[in-house]
């Protein structure tokens, strides 16, 4: 309701180009509010509004804007005053920009920017997406190995301006190699004896990971640590640069909607939903219910094998009961998938825990079973008089609910072992094997007790 009500006056004040209100408007709030009241308007007409700001304030407030704003502004904006914009980014978030817009704006901007940002952008560039690399920032406090704390805080105090953050201080050799790790608060109590080396202060066990490690590998080291930042080294443990909190907790919001989209069978979309082109929703939906579809065919296969079964007088109500049976299955199996994948996901099992996985989820699929075969026996009780044909749901309830929690626990460890994502094998796959391993089940205990 704010921007709504906040657009008409910020869009007359461009028709008039106020320059007074309008710089006020870009300095007042912080840049990611600013941002948010900017909401609305086109393209050009948020560009024309930054241009009354400052470049650093710019430069802020693009950063919060939609990425879709963003590429717009890129690709059609004057390319000395995006050259100079990007040049003021942070290397990581700049390297994002360029990464969504065409190549011929790439090669357009790349040439503008300042020697070391190019440089600087060029080397994570060549990082694969969702790595390290390509998350890290290399505006980085380092400090050598050889300085006093007095030394040391003089060389903070010139490089506080540049670096995106100073709360962590990594120490270094003359080659760059990560030595070890002081804080900000440690150089301050160490004041009273300037002349300490900060070797003496620093911790040599620092906690750091590859640049070519997954970005979701460096969510759960930076979460597992509580740490602000991380180092991120080459395989020689030479000092690349950090990746900070914030953008770990993209990751982690990048992650967990990905994992959602999975577990409800769509292709994970790569714009927002309503960014997203129709016909390309449509594909990414559609293709996974076309697989399931096709399952699902293969249930009304194994049904229809099994009609004679069905259709022997004295057990024709067994067919009241095939959902029960199918649907028991794929909820238990949809539960043990969504806790498996979840837990692998934050770290909380790993593969060589599969033994103990698999015990639990039959220790579990028992429990969970005989639970619903004791409503399930008293229902089959009012359907027919026989207890011996009574007993197949019941029975069945149990080996059907075990089957569910063992599918569901065992095939996402088995993608995660051969290195796909667990998600994948999402609960309407998990329910979609079930249901077909259900009707089996099924129809063969009613054989094996009752016959036809």
């Amino acid at each position: 309701m704010i921007n709504t009500l906040y657009l008409p006056e910020l869009r007359e004040a461009l028709a008039q180009q106020n320059a007074r209100e309008l710089e006020e408007f870009c300095t007042t709030l912080h840049p990611a509010r600013t941002a948010e009241f900017m909401e609305g308007l086109q393209p050009q007409e948020a560009w024309s509004v930054l241009k009354y700001a400052d470049l650093e304030t710019r430069a802020e407030i693009f950063r919060y804007l939609d990425e879709g704003v963003q590429e717009e502004i890129v690709e059609h904006g004057d390319r000395t005053a995006i050259a100079e914009l990007l040049a003021e980014m942070p290397p990581d978030d700049r390297v994002d920009v360029l990464k969504d817009v065409s190549n011929r704006a790439v090669d357009e901007l790349v040439p503008m920017l300042p020697l070391d940002e190019r440089r600087a952008t060029q080397r994570l560039y060549a990082y694969p997406e969702e790595t390290a690399g390509a998350l890290m920032t290399t505006e980085v406090a380092k400090l050598s190995e050889d300085l006093s704390v007095r030394q040391a805080i003089d060389e903070i105090q010139r490089q506080a301006e540049e670096q995106e953050t100073v709360y962590y201080l990594y120490v270094v050799d003359e080659g760059d190699h990560l030595r070890g790790l002081v804080s900000a608060r440690q150089l301050l109590a160490a004041m009273g004896r300037p002349d300490t080396p900060i070797k003496e202060l620093m911790e040599t066990e620092v906690i750091h990971v590859n640049a070519m490690d997954d970005q979701e590998a460096v969510a759960q080291m930076v979460e597992r640590y509580d740490l602000l930042a991380i180092p991120v080294v080459d395989i020689e443990h030479r000092m690349l640069g950090i990746v900070t909190y914030d953008d770990v907790m993209d990751v982690v919001r990048e992650e967990a909607t990905e994992d959602a989209h999975r577990i409800a069978a769509v292709s994970p979309l790569e714009e927002g939903y309503l960014d997203t082109p129709l016909m390309t929703l449509s594909w990414k939906r559609g293709m996974w219910l076309m697989l399931l579809f096709v399952g699902a065919l293969l249930t009304a296969f194994a049904l229809g094998h099994y009609e004679h079964v069905l259709s022997a007088g004295s057990l024709t109500w067994l067919v009241m009961f095939v959902p029960l049976v199918i649907s028991s299955g794929g909820n238990s199996g949809n539960q043990s998938a969504t806790l498996i994948i979840t837990a692998l996901t934050t770290g909380d099992v790993a593969l060589h825990d599969w033994a103990r996985i698999v015990l639990r989820e039959i220790a579990m699929g028992i429990l969970l079973g005989s639970y619903l075969a004791a409503i399930g026996f008293l229902a089959a009780l009012f359907m027919t008089p026989n207890v011996l044909s009574a007993l197949v749901v019941p029975i069945t309830l149990v080996l059907v609910v075990v089957a569910g929690t063992l599918c569901g626990s065992v095939l996402p460890l088995l993608f995660k072992r051969i290195g796909l994502d667990p998600a994948l094998m999402s609960s309407p796959f998990v329910a979609g094997i079930i249901d077909i391993v259900g009707i089996v089940i099924y129809m063969n205990v009613a054989l094996a007790l009752v016959g036809v």
